[in-house]
């Protein structure tokens, strides 16, 4: 399938290395002319509308935001955010939670490791920034390392993020996107119990790269059954776009659903 369109790509925004200025190179490179560009809990304050053209590329203005359900967290992502009063206060909170977040975190590690982190708290900061001021630290212990040890799941530094109900998470977005699905649902421990969220959805993240088999089959048939919109994008966190995504048709259903282009 020729990738026309990804739909899930991250910045420098969040945890991406990517920044907006090189966004139309890497999506020409990559014979792409619409990007969803999904920051983790923010929307990228480069973009201004909730979709532009930035030399010649189409880029949606989207999100992933992490919300919690009754048995576990799972993302939602939303394209064509326009910016309510709502949505500005939650995301607000939640990037006041991350930065506290993971200062905390990164004061443990220092405390462990006897080293100094340069780590910039400061909107979009996660986990992947304290790994990679561990990775350039004296210390002897390299990114995966960081995570090995320190601040994964479950480790001696992690720190849980407070994030919304998946109840709240879809309010606000269903009130601020053209369209809202979810992502990725062969990453939840249980797939079944996220396809449980499709009757309040618009889509769900069809084309993924998993990198393993996984049973599109059931996404194909709970897509067809409740009527939703089929999305999909590469997850990008480099500087390549296309693994994934829309071919012209798959993404002709989802702009349909869009505002007009700006700029």
């Amino acid at each position: 399938m020729d990738v026309v369109a990804d739909l899930h790509v991250h910045t420098t925004a969040s945890d991406g290395r990517l920044t907006l200025p090189e966004l139309p190179a890497a999506a020409r490179s990559a014979g792409v002319g619409v990007v969803a560009v999904t920051d983790h809990d923010r929307l990228h304050p480069g973009l201004d509308a909730p979709v532009t053209t930035v030399d010649g590329v189409t880029v949606i203005r989207g999100i992933e935001l992490q919300v919690e359900t009754a048995t576990e967290r799972v993302d939602l992502l939303g394209y064509g955010v326009g910016e309510t009063t709502a949505l500005r206060a939650e995301l607000d909170r939640i990037q006041t939670d991350r930065i506290e977040r993971a200062r905390r975190m990164a004061e443990q590690v220092e405390d462990r490791l006897g080293v100094d982190l340069d780590v910039a708290f400061e909107p979009g900061v996660g986990r992947p920034h304290v790994a990679h001021a561990v990775d350039a630290s004296e210390a002897d212990c390299d990114y995966a390392g960081a995570f090995d040890r320190f601040i994964g799941d479950g480790g001696p530094c992690y720190i849980s993020r407070d994030v919304p109900s998946v109840e709240r998470g879809l309010e606000l977005l269903s009130d601020a996107s053209a369209v809202v699905a979810l992502a990725h649902p062969f990453r939840y421990a249980d797939p079944n119990a996220a396809l449980e969220l499709a009757p309040e959805l618009d889509g769900i993240e069809r084309y993924y790269p998993y990198g393993r088999p996984v049973d599109e089959a059931r996404l194909d048939a709970v897509i067809e059954r409740q009527e939703l919109l089929a999305t999909g994008g590469s997850d990008a966190h480099d500087r390549r776009l296309g693994v994934a995504g829309l071919s012209a048709g798959a993404y002709a259903r989802i702009e349909s659903r869009l505002p007009d282009a700006q700029g």
